[in-house]
């Protein structure tokens, strides 16, 4: 049986980040919102960068009354020029932005493959690329990658999301042997599925894919290799991006914050 959703828990980590300026893709919904909206609360400048403009609006209402700000800023992150321009400036890096396509090898279309790689590993370079100058001008930054269990391993049918999130890592650590003189960290958040848009999307393509009716899909598919038994909720991942970004992390680089339920433990 799958347990139920747990209640989002009150911010347990410091983090003050008044005069920070923040960057974080795919922010009209999901994990990005809930990552803005904690960014904010602690102070940050939050430039929220997604192509959904309806999207980015609410976000930015419900960020109203945080310590910080909201800045909606519509992006398409194929536009990978007008990616690198966005992050100029950024003391924190948030690479949320992501999308899943769930076809075998021989049915997946060159075309969704190349957008996703585009989305969710060149841009996050460029992305990356633009921020670095000023991070490393004044000796500090944090860039905080969203990647995934993915990351770390397969699973069918998911070639271009599998290869973006490991290539995701790669780059992530590279990062971070790169910005370690300069005080700037780079680190992995790897969840498994969260109760999102994106994941719950997954049950019709996965009950398409296995043949399965979409019922089974989550505790048969999605769940199996994980020891707890549940979609882990977007403010547990924000609350982990959060503790990247505190002092308390400040030794904590090059590396894969893992929130699998215990997926790779096996």
């Amino acid at each position: 049986m799958t347990a139920p959703p747990v209640s989002p828990a009150p911010h347990a980590s410091s983090l003050d980040l008044g005069g920070r300026t923040a960057l974080v893709t795919g922010a009209a919904g999901g994990i990005g919102r809930t990552c803005a909206l904690r960014l904010a609360a602690a102070g940050a400048k939050v430039r929220a960068v997604d192509r959904d403009a309806a999207g980015l609006e609410t976000l930015a209402e419900q960020g109203h009354d945080l310590a910080g700000t909201v800045e909606p800023h519509v992006l398409d992150l194929t536009d990978l020029d007008a990616a690198e321009l966005a992050a100029a400036g950024t003391d924190v890096l948030v690479n949320n932005a992501g999308l899943q396509l769930v076809r075998p090898i021989e049915e997946f279309p060159p075309d969704a493959f190349h957008t996703v790689l585009t989305v969710m590993l060149e841009a996050p370079f460029r992305l990356i690329r633009g921020a670095l100058p000023h991070m490393y001008g004044q000796g500090w930054g944090r860039i905080v990658n969203v990647s995934s269990v993915h990351g770390l391993r397969a699973s069918a049918y998911k070639s271009a999301y599998v290869a973006a999130k490991h290539g995701l890592e790669g780059l992530s650590k590279t990062a971070a042997l790169e910005g370690a003189p300069h005080g700037v960290t780079s680190n992995c958040v790897n969840p498994a599925y969260v109760r999102t848009p994106l994941v719950e999307k997954q049950l019709a393509d996965q009950a398409q894919a296995h043949g399965i009716p979409e019922e089974r899909v989550l505790s048969e598919v999605l769940l199996q290799d994980s020891a707890v038994k549940r979609l882990i909720e977007p403010e547990e991942v924000a609350e982990a991006v959060a503790y990247l970004c505190g002092p308390q992390a400040s030794f904590v680089t090059g590396t894969s914050l893992v929130l699998d339920g215990g997926w790779t433990a096996h």
